[in-house]
């Protein structure tokens, strides 16, 4: 008998529903499975409830607005800010478990998942569940995707993915490459230069930037208005106000792609970068920006166009991978909109919208367990 075989049950656990993931979306699936009144165990693979969060670098706050962005059935809290920080999401996500008396069961890294005779078999790193339904809610953003390039093992500074990053205040006086312009990476070099760093970006490709509110209205609001509108109107209607608001950033070292960011989500499910701050240090001369990596050298990075600059650091904000794709074995990820790619099962918060992740988490969840209910 092999290690595997001795290390599972005989006898699974058996009920309705299994819900893999803790985070929002698991969250969500599991309040509207409770108020329907159907038997269900949440599995997740850390110790937490909301556990990305609790990793995510401490300056992190939600770029959509509060008031849009409550899971079903329980909203933000009233006293909350328009964009909550990282430790106000956590505090949100541990209420809306009690409130619900929502218990995961921890520690339980789902190794594989199988349909077996009309039912779907879940085997963790050690138990079995069986169950009528499944759905997968780990996310979108679990795995870092770590890049590398020559020369890298020769540099003499640190390199760490920013999945691994907390606060500039180790980085306070180093020069310090962001390689990434992402909604992560933004936000990390303000961070950066905030304790004090001196901080440049790597930018390798066009990047579409939108502002975060105007005149106190949340873009996303404008969003919700405009999202049945057609990718390419939206992104007409709203150049103006983006030209206005940015200006010609190409000076700077920043391009745009040939389409807009409505489409860039609709068609490529990327969200654009949402500013906070970064544009105005990066035209003040605060963070400078250069092209995409080319090689790394002992001090420092060579960058496309054979600029040559020194670093002491250098943080990859360069993404992450859904993890569902580890254990999920022949089974696809589902297509954009789709909340099912086989009977009975299920996928929640895997769909980036531009209305916001999480208002799309609130409406796919009463969705799904809608259609469990009635399979």
């Amino acid at each position: 008998m092999s290690d595997m075989n001795r290390a599972q049950p005989q006898n699974p656990t058996k009920t309705d529903v299994v819900v893999i993931g803790a985070g929002p979306a698991g969250m969500a699936v599991a309040a509207c499975l409770r108020r329907a009144d159907i038997p269900f165990l949440i599995l997740e693979r850390d110790n937490c409830v909301g556990s990305a969060w609790h990793k995510h670098y401490e300056r992190l706050h939600l770029h959509t607005a509060r008031r849009t962005s409550g899971l079903p059935y329980l909203p933000f809290p009233a006293e909350y800010p328009t964009y909550p920080s990282r430790t106000e999401v956590i505090a949100y996500l541990e209420a809306y478990a009690r409130h619900f008396r929502l218990e995961p069961r921890f520690r339980q890294q789902v190794t594989s998942v199988q349909a077996v005779d009309g039912s779907w078999q879940t085997r963790t790193n050690d138990s079995l569940y069986l169950s009528r339904s499944l759905v997968v809610a780990t996310g979108i953003n679990q795995e870092p995707v770590i890049p590398t390039w020559p020369g890298q093992e020769a540099f003499k500074g640190s390199i760490v993915h920013s999945a691994k990053y907390k606060n500039g205040e180790p980085y306070r006086g180093n020069r310090v490459l962001v390689v990434g312009f992402g909604n992560s990476g933004a936000e990390i070099a303000i961070d950066l230069w905030e304790h004090g760093a001196q901080v440049s970006m790597s930018v390798r490709s066009p990047v579409n930037v939108v502002f975060r509110d105007t005149l106190g209205i949340p873009v996303q609001r404008l969003s919700i208005l405009m999202s049945r509108l057609p990718g390419p109107v939206v992104d007409r209607l709203t150049a103006p106000m983006l030209r206005l608001r940015f200006g010609d950033l190409s000076k700077y070292g920043l391009t745009r792609p040939p389409y807009g960011a409505a489409t860039q989500v609709r068609a490529y499910a990327k969200i654009p970068v949402i500013d906070v701050g970064t544009i105005k240090l990066i035209k003040q001369g605060k963070i400078k920006v250069y092209r995409g990596v080319e090689h790394f050298t002992e001090t420092g990075v060579t960058f496309a166009d054979g600029t040559q600059q020194p670093f002491d650091a250098v943080v990859l904000a360069t993404g992450y991978r859904p993890g569902a794709a580890l254990f999920l074995g022949n089974v696809d990820l589902p297509a954009r909109d789709s909340l099912s790619s086989a009977p009975g099962l299920y996928f929640c918060g895997f769909h980036n919208s531009i209305t916001g992740l999480l208002r799309e988490i609130s409406l796919e969840a009463p969705r799904i367990v809608d259609a469990i209910a009635h399979s």
